[in-house]
């Protein structure tokens, strides 16, 4: 890096200092939120999967999973925090539009949340409502082919994230994708202004600045990993302030 480059990383930092992370709780992770409250959030978080890349990040580094399972051999995958399950049915749709034999478990830890779930993937029997703490799933090593975790790991202070890192590694035997925002002041703003174009939830409004400020830095991730015992996770950016970490290479039980 040349002194100019330095000079100028040097005055962007002055004049837009990184954004500390908040550790202010979402109404979301609030039990007694209004349940018509809740079906609107929830379905604003799924626009938000479809249409600024969440949905599209995982299926492309989930392509990569599951090269590494045989062809005809059934795909297993668990979804924690798996909120309306609006990933685990576009999963489902893409995998039955490739003839790919899978099943999938949407676990999340809220009885409210699994109610609006069950109501979105009524029709779709490739998927089963569990109820888990994505901190300790109590379930056995190398449950399922792929773990995953979307939109969800802000939610989580570091060390509870940690535990919750650890799970996705324990329980896949093939690999992991964790999906999430990373923090910044520009996706700060972009979220404070989208929420209050596009919806009049009071929780969207509220939740979605706050995730970004809840969200980890990709460098803040990587240290997450490295706590958790996972040291050879790839991390990857991606358009609208999306991070993945993927961990692939596993052995794949049959």
């Amino acid at each position: 890096m040349t002194q100019a480059s330095r000079t100028v990383q040097s005055a962007s930092r002055q004049l837009f200092p990184p954004l500390p992370r908040s550790d202010e709780e979402e109404l979301l992770d609030d039990a007694s939120q209004d349940p018509r409250e809740l079906a609107e959030n929830l379905r604003d978080i799924r626009r938000v999967n479809q249409l600024l890349g969440g949905t599209s990040t995982v299926l492309r580094h989930l392509l990569r999973l599951i090269e590494n399972i045989p062809d005809e051999q059934p795909i297993t995958v668990l979804d924690l925090a798996t909120g309306s399950g609006d990933i685990p049915l576009a999963i489902s749709r893409w995998a039955r539009r490739r003839d790919l034999p899978m099943t999938i478990v949407a676990s999340d830890c809220s009885e409210d949340i699994l109610a609006v779930a069950q109501k979105q993937i009524a029709d779709t029997p490739s998927i089963t409502l569990a109820r888990h703490d994505a901190r300790a799933v109590p379930l056995p090593d190398k449950e399922f082919d792929i773990v995953l975790c979307s939109l969800s790991l802000h939610h989580f202070a570091p060390d509870d994230a940690v535990h919750v890192l650890r799970e996705m590694d324990r329980l896949a035997r093939v690999g992991f994708i964790l999906n999430d925002l990373y923090r910044s002041r520009l996706g700060y703003a972009a979220a404070w202004i989208a929420a209050r174009l596009t919806t009049r939830n009071r929780l969207t409004r509220n939740d979605a600045p706050l995730s970004v400020r809840r969200a980890y830095t990709p460098r803040e991730l990587d240290e997450l990993l490295r706590r958790a015992g996972i040291n050879d996770a790839t991390i990857s950016t991606h358009l609208w302030f999306r991070m993945a970490a993927v961990k692939t290479g596993q052995d794949h039980v049959a």
